[in-house]
């Protein structure tokens, strides 16, 4: 016996953790293995990740930066070189101890991120000048063992790029890194429809081994914050431990300025979250893999398929277009492919095509739209702009009305139970008062944004003089 509608899934209200989960699986994104915490990529959730890599990937390369490699084992002694670094990530490491029934000689770290692998492939190739800048990424997958893990959010293994560049310069190295925090800040508002806030991380929250560590930071429908995006600039300490030099025009030895800086899948998690409802996913058109599903109604009936098929021919050169001609029922078609969030539904039967029109059914809405068939052409692409721009505006509204300003600690500490999301609030700059605030609230710092606010002219833990406004948020 066939089943005839999805499964429904638990109320977002009701259940914000589980209803995640069961999007994830119920859509098809990802399924659980045999190993803790890590995840298989099914088709759909591979295909949202090859859209964001193929969009990333163009954007990497119009930027002057090439595509490489690196292993996927780091010596024990290698990841030793810098202290800072290997501390931060200690916790985190996957080792390999031996190799069939041997046992190493060294340790085998399986990468947790690649720094050291480019430094010490820059030891070796960069000698002048002129061989720089080096502008590399790699496509890749990293192992950190994380002791909670949830799929797409946290997980042992994921996959991402990664960005690692050499300047001959401390201030070219500080463009290059805020310039890539541009390129994911433009595709997270411009493709994935998610508004993000933009800053410096605290000395607290910086990468391991970073001079300063750079953030996008979104919001979730839940009212928590998502770091989506980090762009690192490493200044010198890198290439001193790993004695990275150059000959400058003057012929005198310098050391060369790093930058690094990540983009993962994570963000998918991002994006249910952002954007999905009570009925499943709901895709950003310029990411979705499929944009529109045409379902033919009545599709037994002579004449039906064909003209469907026709139409998927005739419209595949405007939008990701597919055709569900199975013989499951209409509704069965109608949950699923709400479920999965495809932006725009096209109903056509028996007396659409009599009528020479169809039937558009928005995700993000459900509105219905009758149009005339001889102007698909023109209206789809249209109408996947509208909802492109109306998920990003909703998105924003929600943000904006889930951000607050608190200039005492018991604001604070109300505004966090009140108004889950974003709160904006005056810090005098001291690791105590951080440290005491997520002690007390379980909020951490997000960043220190680039548009500054003066909300008050003290801290909102100490009431010392401030230095900077924060945003503040629980966080996954």
């Amino acid at each position: 016996m066939k089943k005839e509608f999805v499964q429904s899934i638990t109320a977002m209200d009701d259940d914000f953790a589980q209803w995640f989960t069961d999007v994830v699986t119920k859509a098809e994104l990802a399924d659980y293995t045999s190993v803790r915490g890590s995840m298989i990529l099914r088709p759909y959730g591979y295909a949202i990740w090859d859209n964001v890599k193929e969009a990333l990937d163009a954007r990497i390369k119009a930027t002057g930066h090439e595509n490489v490699y690196m292993p996927l084992f780091i010596p024990e002694s290698l990841l030793q070189k810098e202290k800072d670094h290997i501390a931060g990530f200690a916790p985190e490491v996957a080792w390999v101890t031996h190799g069939g029934d041997e046992k190493l000689a060294e340790r085998l770290c399986v990468r947790p991120t690649s720094e050291v692998l480019f430094c010490e492939h820059f030891s070796n190739i960069i000698h002048s000048y002129r061989d720089l800048p080096k502008l590399y990424n790699q496509w890749s997958n990293v192992v950190r063992w994380e002791k909670t893990t949830r799929p797409f959010l946290r997980t042992l293994e994921f996959l991402w790029q990664e960005g690692h560049t050499a300047h001959a310069t401390e201030e070219d190295a500080q463009v290059e890194t805020l310039r890539m925090l541009d390129e994911y800040a433009q595709l997270c508002e411009e493709w994935l429809a998610i508004p993000v806030v933009k800053g410096q991380k605290t000395d607290k929250e910086k990468f391991s081994g970073a001079k300063s560590t750079y953030t996008i930071e979104t919001l979730m429908h839940d009212g928590k914050a998502l770091q989506s995006g980090t762009s690192h600039h490493f200044g010198d300490g890198f290439a001193r431990a790993f004695d990275i030099k150059y000959l400058d025009k003057e012929g005198k030895q310098q050391y060369v300025h790093q930058t690094s800086w990540g983009f993962t899948t994570r963000i998918i998690g991002a994006i249910i979250m952002v954007h999905g409802d009570d009925r499943g996913l709901v895709m950003p058109p310029k990411i979705a893999p499929t944009q529109v599903m045409i379902v033919p109604i009545a599709q037994h009936k002579e004449g039906v398929l064909d003209y469907a098929y026709e139409l998927k021919e005739r419209l595949a050169s405007v939008t990701r277009i597919s055709i569900d001609a199975t013989d499951k029922k209409p509704g069965w078609k109608f949950n699923e492919y709400e479920m999965k969030g495809i932006p725009v539904r096209l109903e056509v039967g028996p007396k659409d095509i009599e009528h020479e029109q169809v039937v558009l059914v928005r995700r993000d809405t459900g509105e219905k739209l009758i149009v005339p068939v001889d102007e698909l052409e023109s209206k789809l692409p249209a109408l996947l702009k509208e909802i492109q721009r109306d998920l990003y505006n909703k998105a924003l509204k929600h943000r904006e009305q889930h951000t607050s300003i608190a200039v005492t600690f018991d604001e604070f500490k109300n505004k966090l139970v009140d108004n889950p999301g974003f709160v904006k609030a005056m810090w005098c700059g001291d690791l105590a008062c951080e440290e005491f605030i997520k002690e007390e609230t379980t909020a951490s710092s997000r960043c220190i944004p680039f548009e500054q606010e003066q909300l008050s002219d003290t801290c909102v833990c100490c009431e010392s003089p401030a230095t900077s406004m924060v945003y503040w948020a629980k966080a996954y």
